[in-house]
């Protein structure tokens, strides 16, 4: 039912690149071959330029999947040479070749060339440490939202640290993850240090082997709170596109879906072995019986937000979509000064976030080469149209002006600085919302004109409002979360429709209960209904001042 879609894996590898130079101002500009008084036009800042040779686009990609199809329904043309216009590459081609080619001005390729200092687990958290360190020198406040990961440590070297910690609480629970594996391959939990024993003493991580081919590890305290829709443990996919680092430009795709395990969860010591109550990744869990091949395990978020909001009301609910959006942009800033900028590249991130039964939300981790291998008809039309919107952003055609605020399903949600909000919308975040039909809006106003470097990108988030993250036209935003709300009255007969297996809530109250008047947005927290013995406090800073 997928069209001429051949499955071939996601590929991708861990090298070294050249990070920039201490004392460095900005994300390190690499022109690749351009002049230094080249300027891109008005049409290129947004990816595309007039100056490509006409005809239609070559591509090239070494990929079979929705990515190839997108691009095929563009009428791109495809090429297996160096003439290509627009490559959607490997992570490997980056880190390999990327630096040893010239590229002309208009060609793009969809990797930046150090991208795993967000995407590589122990660089991530390095980098989001490093950002809470300097924060709490100069904005205090700020630094004390950089919360949305796990107490994390590194083996083999933080052991020792990791060790001391888990003798000050003894009774909680870890989960090991290998850095530079996907697909859940190589996790597991434990809640005794005798259970990694095995581990430790591999011959891998003895003191003869330790170095550059020793394996490590992340070990995160486990999430044991998790939200749960129908008794079942998920998180979510979200999609966000960077275009550039320098000034840092992200754009956040308003669809996206959440995956479900297959069994019911159950954080009992006995129940920490099942991986198929545990971990999500869709290559564990269609290896159980009870796996669901018509819907995947997969759930769009837009149902799962409509199914929030009868629940809960839409207040609670779009403070938990805006404080997502808001760990996203967090974790950007984290690695803005040590991203190699370059004008020729993009990136698109899948975002995996859980939040808890505190409607808290946690950063999993990003992907730079999110699977865009389709394995349900609901789920291939939702890759393929985000594809076909990330490529109109890239704009190879040069249709764009420079001042969309939002592209087919696509929000423009930082450029600069935070983008202005519209005060007709009642969204502060339009994360799951109804992507409209209109493929294209401008902003309302150009924004002040900045120098974009990090310093200043962070001070500007220091200032974003509250009240949200995204420019929109009013008449457009009200009419989607005009029909969100009416949707919503409905959520869950919508709930039980798309995703079969999900029809009831086990640590929800009932529907209608907690409304959009439930909670007050002045209150600096909120408390969310819930069924009996469930702790349901959802925090939340009333400050009308940065990402607070």
């Amino acid at each position: 039912p997928f069209g001429p879609t051949h499955r071939f894996p996601d590929l991708g590898s861990a090298v070294t690149q050249e990070r920039r130079s201490k004392g460095s101002q900005g994300p390190r500009d690499m022109g690749r071959g351009d002049s230094d008084d080249e300027r891109p036009s008005k049409a290129a800042s947004q990816g595309g330029n007039n100056s490509r040779r006409s005809g239609p686009v070559r591509f090239r990609t070494g990929f079979r999947n929705t990515i190839y199809d997108a691009m095929c329904q563009r009428e791109w043309k495809e090429t297996d040479g160096d003439d290509w216009d627009f490559y959607w590459a490997d992570r490997d081609w980056i880190h390999e070749v990327f630096d040893s080619i010239h590229l002309d001005s208009w060609q793009r390729v969809n990797h930046f060339r150090n991208d795993r200092e967000l995407c590589r687990k122990d660089l991530l958290v390095k980098n989001l440490k490093k950002q809470k360190r300097q924060l709490h020198k100069t904005d205090p406040q700020e630094a004390e939202k950089y919360d949305f990961w796990p107490t994390t440590y590194v083996l083999p070297g933080d052991y020792s640290l990791f060790a001391e910690e888990f003798k000050r609480n003894p009774q909680s629970t870890w989960i090991m993850k290998p850095i530079g594996r996907s697909q859940g391959k190589g996790i597991f939990i434990f809640t005794k240090l005798s259970q990694i024993s095995k581990w430790k003493s591999d011959s891998r991580y003895s003191s003869k082997s330790e170095g550059s081919d020793a394996e490590a590890y992340v070990v995160q305290k486990y999430i044991l709170n998790p939200f749960l829709v129908a008794g079942k443990k998920f998180d979510m996919r979200i999609y966000a596109l960077v275009t550039s680092f320098s000034p840092l430009t992200v754009w956040l795709y308003r669809s996206g879906f959440c995956r479900f395990s297959s069994a019911r969860y159950s954080s009992a010591p006995a129940d920490l072995e099942n991986a198929f109550m545990h971990l999500t990744n869709v290559a564990i869990q269609k290896k159980s019986d009870t796996y669901d091949s018509s819907h995947g395990g997969k759930w769009d978020i837009r149902h799962l937000k409509l199914y929030l909001m009868s629940r809960y009301g839409l207040e609670v609910t779009d403070q938990l979509f805006g404080d997502i959006e808001k760990l996203i942009l967090r974790s950007l800033f984290s690695v803005q000064q040590v991203m190699i900028q370059d004008k020729h590249c993009f990136e698109l991130y899948g975002y995996d976030v859980l939040f808890d039964d505190e409607f808290k939300p946690w950063l999993v981790e990003v992907n730079a080469s999110p699977s865009l291998t389709a394995n349900t008809e609901d789920d291939y039309r939702l890759k393929v149209k985000m594809l076909s919107s990330l490529m109109d952003i890239v704009d190879m055609e040069g249709k764009l002006t420079g001042d969309e605020v939002r592209v087919g399903g696509f929000d423009l949600i930082y450029k600069n600085g935070p983008c202005l909000h519209n005060s007709g919308s009642i969204y502060h975040s339009m994360l799951g919302a109804e992507i409209l039909k209109e493929p294209v809006k401008l902003a309302p106003k150009k924004p002040e004109p900045t120098t974009g470097t990090p310093a200043q990108d962070t001070a500007a988030a220091a200032k974003l409002s509250g009240r949200g993250t995204s420019s929109r036209s009013q008449s457009n935003t009200r009419g989607s979360a005009s029909s969100d709300r009416r949707a919503a009255e409905s959520a869950e007969s919508a709930s039980s429709s798309s995703m079969p297996r999900l029809r009831n809530a086990e640590n929800g109250g009932g529907s209608g209960r907690g409304g959009a008047g439930s909670a007050s947005s002045s209150r600096t927290s909120r408390r969310v209904p819930a069924s009996p013995g469930t702790k349901t406090r959802l925090s939340a800073s009333s400050s009308s001042s940065g990402l607070r």
